[in-house]
């Protein structure tokens, strides 16, 4: 009776050591499997980032970390931080310390009306995740909407910016002369199409369909529902701009339904002596996530010079 007993006992034990390790077994497919899920409908959220409180913020921010010098990432007003993972790849690689933050209302960054002003403006923001992370002198990149709170930012804090970098945008100038001229190429009821028809260039999606994927799966969930849009400091116009005292590189995509080059060149022309100028063959909007290589090529050899 006793031996039975005993033989029962081992059995049960080990049923139960085998449930259990089945257990685990079906836990960690799972957390695999859910993970081939996100990747499959082209989303995944950005998981290698943290935190900033900041005044009316919680800021989301990533940076790659690092002695190099600092080059900061401003997203599309269809983007967020995993618009540019390709950027923080090769950025990093080449030893600069690469910083991009969802701005407020984007992403995972949320507003905090308890600690600070709302809707406050993308600047401010920056300014402060810029002394959060005590950055002392930085580049700036900022690819169509971004480009509006960039150049925002170089006329406000110039003493900050070693250069600036604008993308793909028409820079949101208040002049009727830009106006005119974007009411002129934009394409009638262009603005009621989806997001990935008026920014991602048509042989990008022809030749590309996962990364099309990938880029309406972060449009999708880039703005948070109801977040007021942030203003600017102050309007951008071609006598702000003729100010900006840093050395400036403009990139314009060549397929571009929103900010053609003529656009571009446009207010472009307004700059100070020290700006460059570089075009982007067969690229819609989204030209640093449609052309990494050749996007990534013209800004590293700028911000090389500075």
């Amino acid at each position: 009776m006793n031996s039975r007993l005993t033989y029962c006992v081992r059995y049960l034990t080990d049923e139960g050591r085998r449930s259990v390790a089945a257990g685990m077994v079906a836990l960690a497919l799972g957390i695999v499997l859910g993970s081939l899920c996100l990747v499959a409908h082209g989303y995944a959220a950005s998981d290698s980032g943290r935190f900033a409180d900041l005044p009316g913020v919680r800021l989301w921010f990533t940076d790659s970390g690092g002695s190099g010098t600092p080059i900061v990432l401003l997203h599309a007003n269809t983007g967020t931080t995993d618009s540019w993972r390709a950027q923080v790849e090769s950025f990093a690689a080449a030893g600069y310390r690469v910083i991009a933050f969802d701005r407020r209302g984007f992403g995972s960054s949320t507003a905090e009306p308890a600690s600070g002003p709302q809707p406050a403006t993308v600047a401010d923001d920056l300014d402060a995740l810029a002394d959060h992370l005590k950055l002392e002198r930085f580049h700036l990149v900022g690819v169509a909407g971004g480009g509006f709170v960039a150049i925002d930012y170089a006329a406000w804090r110039p003493q900050r910016l070693r250069s600036l970098v604008v993308a793909a945008s028409t820079g949101q100038f208040t002049e009727p002369e830009m106006a005119d001229m974007i009411a002129r190429l934009e394409i009638p009821e262009l603005r009621k199409q989806a997001a990935v028809y008026r920014e991602v260039g048509p042989s990008y999606r022809a030749a590309d369909p996962d990364g099309t994927r990938r880029w309406i799966a972060i449009e999708e969930h880039s703005r948070r529902p109801g977040s007021p849009s942030q203003p600017l400091r102050t309007p951008n116009t071609f006598a702000k701009l003729a100010a900006v005292t840093m050395p400036v590189l403009v990139i314009a995509a060549d397929a571009d339904l929103l900010a053609p080059p003529a656009v571009m060149r446009t207010w472009a022309a307004h700059l100070p002596g020290r700006s460059q100028w570089a075009t982007v063959p067969d690229s819609g909007h989204s030209i640093a996530w449609e052309h990494p290589e050749a996007f990534n090529a013209h800004v590293l050899g700028f911000v090389k010079q500075h």
